[in-house]
């Protein structure tokens, strides 16, 4: 698979269209409560994305803690520490009405045209999407990682749409 670095013009630019067709959706849209993820360099870049939509709608991000992910609140950069993966969490109050949580953006690795993702391995999201039952599931990636067909097995989560270019 190509890789796109956080410093190249084309992941930034395709991370900009990605997240406009994000914005555009109904879901995204009507959600109050969502769930997106504070982004590693080879992601679609949400950092901004972040920072523009807490103002208007109550963003939660995970952070790791052991084989699970607790939720908490985005309430600025100033307010979030580095964690076990080098990705940026929160700190403050475990955020735990699942049920208000509306919309979840979910990375992967790879994600396939019936819903299905890659992760990196660990399971966090296999184990934390069960709990979030009123959540519509969103995969966002890069279109070289739209793939497909994704072996799965029980356990895994099928989104209910990709947005790619």
């Amino acid at each position: 698979m190509k890789n796109l670095h956080k410093s190249s013009g084309l992941h930034s630019a395709q991370s900009a269209e990605i997240l406009a067709a994000l914005e555009a959706h109904p879901a995204f849209r009507a959600a109050h409560t969502i769930l997106l993820y504070h982004s590693l360099p080879d992601e679609v870049d949400t950092h901004a994305f972040i920072d523009r939509w807490s103002e208007a709608k109550q963003v939660l991000l995970p952070v790791v803690q052991g084989d699970g992910l607790l939720l908490r609140q985005y309430t600025g950069t100033n307010a979030l520490a580095t964690g076990r993966y080098g990705i940026g969490e929160p700190v403050g109050t475990d955020f735990t009405d699942y049920a208000a949580i509306d919309l979840v953006i979910v990375p992967g690795v790879a994600f396939d045209r019936q819903g299905n993702r890659l992760g990196r391995g660990k399971g966090y999201y296999d184990r934390l999407l069960p709990r979030l039952t009123q959540a519509r599931k969103l995969g966002i990636c890069f279109p070289y990682q739209l793939v497909n067909d994704i072996p799965t097995d029980a356990h895994d989560i099928r989104m209910d749409e990709i947005i790619t270019l």
